[in-house]
């Protein structure tokens, strides 16, 4: 069973702390989206990289890819179809959350229960090292922690580490 590869959408492939410019980041485009959840009267832009699709496509064969988002299956329509990626199964957060764990994000409990003892890796912009220490007590499988910068986004490093990790598996 290959292990899972949970993604996270804002930070990891929408940086969206990248600085505000007239023009997109080097190698993105800004689209707008109408997710469910968004509050705001108009459209939310995202910045997507259309190379970030061409990598994820790759990490298929390594991997089962899986949305960890709190755009949910909202990813499926404003986000996958953009990077050309197939429509993804999606973390189905529990609408009342426990608290986190001292110092954890809040999906890392949620995280562990989602891959129920497989092995997995994670890229989002809000893993810490509590959230390390957590999964490494936790976690019945090996687990490979991706911390990406909400400013940035995946870069060809990450992209390697995925692909290694689930090598060396």
């Amino acid at each position: 069973m290959k292990p899972l590869l949970l993604l996270d959408v804002d930070g990891p492939l929408n940086p969206y702390e990248a600085p505000p410019h007239a023009h997109p980041p080097a190698g993105y485009v800004r689209h707008w989206t109408r997710p469910s959840a968004w509050p705001g009267p108009g459209p939310l832009p995202v910045l997507l990289a259309p190379e970030h699709g061409a990598e994820l496509r790759a990490l298929t064969g390594p991997y089962d890819l899986v949305w960890a988002t709190t755009w949910t299956a909202d990813a499926n329509v404003w986000i996958g179809p953009r990077l050309g990626l197939p429509e993804l199964p999606y973390v189905d957060w529990p609408p009342i959350r426990e608290k986190a764990p001292r110092g954890t994000f809040w999906k890392t409990r949620y995280v562990l229960e989602y891959a129920a003892g497989r092995p997995f890796a994670w890229v989002d912009d809000e893993i810490t090292s509590y959230d390390r220490e957590w999964t490494a007590r936790h976690s019945l499988a090996a687990a490979l922690l991706v911390r990406v910068d909400p400013g940035i986004g995946l870069i060809r490093p990450d992209f390697d580490a995925l692909a290694e990790w689930a090598a060396a598996l």
